[in-house]
């Protein structure tokens, strides 16, 4: 893999160039960043590229990660023996949706291992829970303790790597922790949990002022990257960041916005070294996390 960054690097234009300064970029930032964040979108977790970061945060390439609830759900409903197939984009929806598929892209998932799959490892997972009151990286690390290696909360329980997740009721299992909950109101004795997000905002103020130095490879846009970004203004900023996207900054979108405009907010330093990818992850991750 570092031989093709190499060639992308002498190819010297467009997206090449940017993805081997990517690679410069990162390389330096686990060597002297000692807290390190991955941000990502849940939809590359319904790819194979699920593997491919489960195995960066098992090599400890990044310390902290910070998600959104999706990537749980598949994660955990993949664990569980969902099977996500290949497909195409142009399939259609109205005959998907009366067999019985949910479409994500170029990918179909059968609901009935989808939603009943997530439900039921929640369910099985929140039994075992010796806690009422859970921040959401505590969530995740106990469902990681339950879950293989190869799983993307697997491996971040494996490597005692802590995973933020501040949209956790916007998926499948936010809506099992409450219906969890419904059902322990029916029975005697019943123990309901409760998820406390002000907790991780509490845990990641520490992180961030604990803090030497801080670099973020944020892929994607959403509550994952702009967490990432908000937190690490209290410390002045990131010290190394790349950004993988695809969404562009002239709609004023945090999603779109290059990481130079963080520099006005604080949440990227001037200093800071930073790259720009626009392309898509799953082809840019497997050759940028391979490298490394």
């Amino acid at each position: 893999m570092r031989d093709l960054i190499e060639l992308y690097r002498r190819i010297g234009g467009f997206q090449a160039l940017h993805l081997a300064e990517a690679y410069d970029v990162l390389k330096e930032a686990i060597e002297r960043a000692d807290l390190r964040f991955f941000s990502f979108t849940a939809n590359l977790v319904a790819t194979g590229l699920r593997e491919i970061i489960a195995d960066a945060i098992r090599r400890k390439l990044f310390n902290v990660v910070v998600t959104t609830a999706g990537a749980l759900d598949h994660d955990i409903a993949k664990a569980e023996g969902a099977k996500y197939r290949p497909a195409s984009f142009d399939l259609d929806d109205v005959d998907l949706a009366k067999r019985g598929y949910h479409r994500l892209g170029n990918v179909v998932i059968s609901k009935e291992e989808y939603g009943p799959y997530v439900e039921r490892f929640v369910f099985k997972a929140l039994d075992q829970l010796d806690k009422d009151v859970v921040a959401t990286f505590e969530l995740a690390e106990h469902f990681g303790k339950l879950l293989p290696e190869d799983s993307i909360l697997g491996a971040a329980a494996k490597a005692g790597v802590k995973v933020f997740v501040p949209g956790v009721v916007d998926g499948a299992v936010g809506t099992a922790v409450l219906t969890y909950n419904d059902a322990q109101r029916l029975k005697r004795g019943g123990r309901r949990v409760f998820v406390d997000v002000l907790r991780d905002e509490a845990e990641l103020r520490e992180l961030v002022s604990n803090s030497r130095s801080m670099a973020a490879l944020i892929v994607g846009g959403g509550i994952s990257k702009h967490h990432v970004i908000w937190w690490s203004q209290f410390k002045g900023g990131l010290d190394y960041v790349v950004y993988v996207t695809t969404a562009t900054e002239y709609d004023g979108s945090l999603s779109g916005a290059r990481p130079r405009e963080a520099i006005t907010w604080g949440k990227v330093k001037p200093t800071a070294r930073s790259a720009y990818v626009m392309a898509d992850a799953t082809i840019v991750l497997p050759i940028l996390l391979g490298a490394l």
